[in-house]
Parts: structure tokens; sequence; C-alpha cells
């Protein structure tokens, strides 16, 4: 049987829709000699476009042509450019591709019809329990299970000559976050209670019965409640929930079983439409269909109390990675804290693959964004990647650079399926550091921590990447105090800096120096007769001489203007005349090689002796100063006289 591998798009793998989802996929790939890919961002929870941003960037990371199919999640992604890219690159590429509840029509589909569902539990409320007044909690207005599941309600409410009114449809996001904010206005409104609020799923379902019960209003005594999709076990909270159960981890399954039969050309229909059915439970009213099983109550339990230690392990882990990361002063300590984080939670493989640029000082644009301006999405991984971390089968190995097309290092004979690699972003906002990989972690990735994990990670990294910057930019202000900018050399402060210690020792030690003043010759006329320009290219022309004259060690510098000055311990009067000799020698040689407009020249002096405390450099300097302007005055009047 032949390998596949398939790329998997999903977003928020913390929530139970996604989740249960995605269990039915990792049951089936092993079936199915399947390894898949899933490309996994955390946007939105946040409630901050930028990191959106940054998020959106892992799922411009696969090259779709290197896959043998797709799976789709894209009712689960928020922004229709970051969909509408996935859907052309997906297109191009050419590749079998299945989309799980939003309906594509060049694609595979697997789904349920959300408006009986609707009309069944909305029907169910008006009928059985004779509501009149309803507020209904919907999912984004763009979303097309929640636009259907909203048509469908509206009908019904309709069909019964019920009153809607503008402030009864609350629309939020599927998150648990919007079902406690529309509880949270409901209250505040200041109006009626209605008989019933109706969630387009269970996790806002659940979060406005909590928000309520905490407020005093009693569900379904006060207000009932009902939610979608049964992502909840019955047992799960205090209340019930009336929900439509539908077969999520199925429809996994079902996804690789369209992708194989595809692939091997076997006969199937392009659409799947599962069947559910509609628990009507305690939280609508109907209390006689609350389960009493005293031994569903000790799962119940044994499930809470393994969901609490399995967050109090995690919660631990994500202590321990953050203090470690976030107390790294360089990227060398950062590297040894993650391998002992991977070492932790050892997985099959982990791969820590950063941009070549991740590093970079450059600012990050912030214009409008992509998603705000509807356009584009972001895609700003380096076409090479660098694996700084690499782990397989319990041991780290040097993987070095990848092609961005290959997504982590392939083993040649691995011939292993039924893996499931997740892809992480890493970013800080939006700057995009790198992603990244693993497949099966001794962690739960399908907890919020997991995201929060990950977000410290990411953090952490960012706070390296400052300190490295922070090094460059410090490095440049050294050069920017230590350096003449114009020459290239020393300018006084850098010579007063690199000379300080070796000065020192000189005068502690009674060690000889040598200090040499050099001028540069007729710079002003070369100014007033050839321009500025040339007269600052003799002064450059002075500096690389003392570059290649200055060959033991000597510290040199640009004194100002056109004056320099050489600096030399333990220096004879012989090293002295040499180096002097060497200097004029080499001035001769620009003179011959370049053919200036004007003919370079110099005059130096020098002093040699030994310092004692109390005294400072510049007194040699003023010495040396004093020397030179006796040799520039002979050739002023050997000019003369040979006129």
């Amino acid at each position: 049987m032949s390998s596949y591998n398939i790329a998997l798009i999903i977003e928020e793998i913390d929530q139970s829709y996604q989740s249960a989802i995605l269990s039915g996929i990792a049951s089936m790939a092993a079936e199915y000699s399947m390894n898949v890919s899933a490309f996994v961002s955390f946007s939105g929870a946040m409630n901050n476009p930028r990191h959106d941003t940054g998020e959106f960037t892992i799922f411009s990371l696969p090259d779709f042509s290197q896959f043998d199919g797709a799976i789709l999640l894209t009712n689960t992604i928020a922004y229709q450019p970051v969909i509408d890219d996935i859907l052309s690159r997906i297109k191009a590429a050419g590749i079998p591709a299945v989309s799980i509840d939003n309906d594509i029509p060049y694609l595979y589909y697997i789904g349920i019809d959300n408006k009986t569902a609707m009309r069944n539990i909305t029907e169910h409320l008006i009928n059985v329990h004779n509501y009149k007044r309803f507020f209904y909690i919907s999912g984004p207005e763009d979303n097309p299970e929640s636009a259907d599941r909203l048509s469908a309600f509206c009908e019904v409410v309709s069909e019964h000559g019920l009153i809607l009114e503008v402030n009864d449809i609350f629309y939020g996001d599927f998150r648990a976050r919007s079902g406690r904010i529309a509880a949270e206005e409901l209250l505040s409104s200041g109006r009626n209670l209605p008989d019933a609020i109706i969630c387009a799923n269970d996790v806002m379902a659940a979060s406005a019965i909590n928000y309520l019960t905490a407020n005093g209003v009693s569900v379904p005594g006060d207000v009932a409640v009902t939610g979608f999709d049964n992502t909840y076990s019955t047992q799960n909270y205090q209340v019930e929930i009336t929900s439509v159960d539908r077969p999520l981890s199925l429809s996994g399954r079902l996804a690789c079983k369209m992708l194989y039969n595809h692939l091997n050309s076997l006969p199937q229909q392009r659409n799947i439409i599962l069947n559910m059915s509609t628990r009507f439970t305690e939280s609508c009213g109907c209390c006689e269909n609350v389960s009493h099983d005293i031994e569903a109550f000790r799962e119940f339990n044994y499930r809470n109390y393994m969901r609490f230690e399995e967050a109090q392990h995690l919660m631990s882990s994500i202590n321990l990675v953050s203090t470690g990361l976030l107390g790294c002063y360089n990227f060398d300590e950062y590297i040894i804290q993650m391998k002992k984080f991977v070492s932790e939670i050892s997985p099959d493989e982990f791969y820590f693959c950063l941009c070549d640029n991740w590093d970079s000082e450059t600012a990050v644009d912030r214009g409008p964004l992509p998603e705000i301006s509807n356009k584009e999405i972001p895609s700003k991984y380096t076409d090479e990647m660098i694996v700084q971390i690499a782990y397989r089968d319990g041991a780290f190995f040097d993987a070095g650079r990848i092609n961005k097309r290959e997504i982590f290092p392939k083993s040649a004979g691995d011939s292993v399926t039924g893996r499931i690699y997740y892809h992480i972003p890493l970013h800080f906002g939006e700057r995009c550091l790198g992603y990244m990989v693993m497949c099966n972690p001794k962690i739960q990735i399908s907890s919020s921590m997991f995201e929060t994990l990950c977000i410290s990670i990411s953090n952490s990294l960012e706070n390296i990447r400052k300190l490295i910057c922070l090094e460059y930019a410090v490095d440049r202000l050294g050069k920017l105090y230590a350096l003449d900018t114009f020459s290239g050399i020393f300018n006084r402060n850098g010579f007063v800096h690199a000379t300080e210690a070796i000065y020192r020792d000189c005068v502690d030690n009674h060690r000889q120096i040598m200090l040499m003043f050099i001028d540069l010759d007729g710079l002003k006329k070369i100014n007033d007769t050839y321009g500025h320009s040339v007269g600052d290219n003799a002064i450059c022309s002075i500096a690389e001489v003392l570059r290649t004259s200055c060959r033991s060690g000597e510290i040199f510098c640009r004194f100002g203007g056109d004056e320099f000055i050489v600096f030399g311990a333990d220096y004879t009067e012989t090293e002295a005349k040499k180096l002097k000799e060497r200097i004029k020698r080499n001035i001769r040689l620009i003179n011959e090689k370049k053919k200036k407009p004007y003919r370079l020249s110099a005059s130096a002096g020098y002093v040699i002796d030994t310092p004692k405390h109390g005294e400072d450099i510049f007194r040699f300097v003023t010495a040396a100063d004093n020397i030179m302007y006796e040799e520039k005055r002979r050739k002023k009047l050997s000019r003369y006289l040979k006129k």
C-alpha cells in the first residue's frame, strides 16, 4: 500500500469542535497509510488583529503541490482573504481536498443539514414548551454554518407569527467569550428575560449558562438555553445542555476515507451529509430526560479529575518553560532551554525552524493589516529555514538548513505512517520568526493552555531577538563612539580607549612608548584648488597609509582634521625610524599608482620615552606635535630656498 502525505488546515485545535474532528482524522491516518501535517493557528481568541496576522502566516507555509491531498476546516477561520488564498493554492496544485462543514463546489464535502437541525430545536421550544420570546446567540455573520442556523431559526419564528427585534440577535464568534458577553449584555440591558436563549453552538451556550447562574438566573427555571454540536458530554455541567448530536469524529474519519478513495480511483459521491439527532434535556426544560446513572457520574468525576491532573501538569510545564526561556540572556542559552523542554515532552519528532532573517532589526510594516485591507494575507517565511532544533526518536541531531518547501527534515528510510505533525507559528505580532513542528508530544495539545505555551515560546524568542538587536545597536554605537566614520580608523575617543590599558601597563612596568604625530601637508591648498571632496580623499589616503604601514600592533587614529597619531609600546629608536620610512614609502607608492591631481605629502614627528605616574598620554602627543611642526617648517623653508 502506498503512503500519503495529507495537509490539514485547522484553526484553534483547543476548541471541542476542532478537537473532535481531529481525533477522527488521527484514528484513521494509520489505516489509510497517511501522515498528516496539521497547519494550526490560534487567531481570534486574543482579539488582537496584529497577533492574528502573525498566526495566519502558518497557512502560507505549505506548498500544496508537495502533498497528495488536503482536509480543510476553513469554517474555523474567521478571515475570508486567508480562506481564498488557501483555496486558490490548492486549486493550482491540483490535489484532491475535502472540506468539512463548508460546501465548496469543486471540493469533496462532508457536512450536516444545519437548517433542519436548528428547525427541530426551535420548533421543539415553541411546540413543546410554548416559548414565545427568544434571544439568539449566533456565530459570525459570514460563516456559512452560522448563517444557515440563524436563517432556520428566523424562518421558524416567522412561521409561527412570533416577533423578533433587532437586539434579539447577538453575533458572536463561536467562542466561549461570546456566550458570556451576550448573557452579560442581555442582563445589563434591563429588558425582561426571554423564554429561551438559543445558541449556535454548545461552547457559547455553556458560557452563557455559567454567567446567568452566577448572576442568580436559573436555567431552565427562569430561562431555557440550548446549544448545538453536542461537544459537551451530558455530565459536564450542573445543567445538561439541549443540543444537536452530530458525529464530529466520524467527519474526520470520512475525510481520510474520501481522500484514500480518490487517490486509489475508487468510486464515491462528492457530498456526504451526515445524520444528526437532537438531544432535548434539562437546559430547555425537558428535565425528565436528565441522566441519573451513578456510573455515568463516576465516569464524569474521573474524567474531570484526569482533566485537572493534565491541566496541572501542563500549567507546570508552561511555568517551567516560560521562566526558563525568559531567564535566557543569549540565543545559545535559549536553545539549551528549548531542548530541555523538548526532552520533557518527549515527542516522536520535534523541529524548531527559524527564518534565516528571524533576528533582523528591520522594523515591521505597521501599515494596514492584510485582513483589514481584505486584499492579501501575510507570507513572510524565507526560502531557506534554519532548523535550530531537530529531534527524532529520542535523540537530537544537526539538520542545518532546509528549503521552505520541505517544511522539516525528512528521514530517507522512514516508512512510518499514521503520524500527525502539528505546525505551530512562531511570531510576535506581525513579525514572522519561524515555526515549530511536533509529532505526538506527551502534552495535551487540545487545551487552551497549549496556546498559552506557544505564545510564551514565541514571546521569549522575540525577547532574545531584541537582546541580539540591542547588542547590534550597542556595537554600532561603540563604533560610532570609537571610529572616525569618515576615514574608518579610530577617532580620538577610540584611540584613548584602545591605548588605555597598554599605556597604564607601560607606566606601571616602566616600559618605553613611542608616540608619532602626522600631519597632512598642504590640505588647504588641495581644498582651494580641487575642492573639499578631493581634500577628503587625501585624508582617507593617509588613513590607508597607516593601515599598510603599522604592522607591529601599533594603535593609530585620526586625531582631528588632517592630523593623525600612532602609538606603540616597547618601541626603539630604530623601529620608530623604520615606521616613519614605511609611511613615507607608502605615500610615494600612492603618488605613483593613483596619479592624483595633487602630490600627497605628510610631515611626521615622534617621541620615545618611559611614561611616569601622573603623566597623561597627551603630554607625549604635544611633544610629538612640536617635533612634527619642526619637520613641516623645514619643508617650507626648503621649498622657499629652492625658489
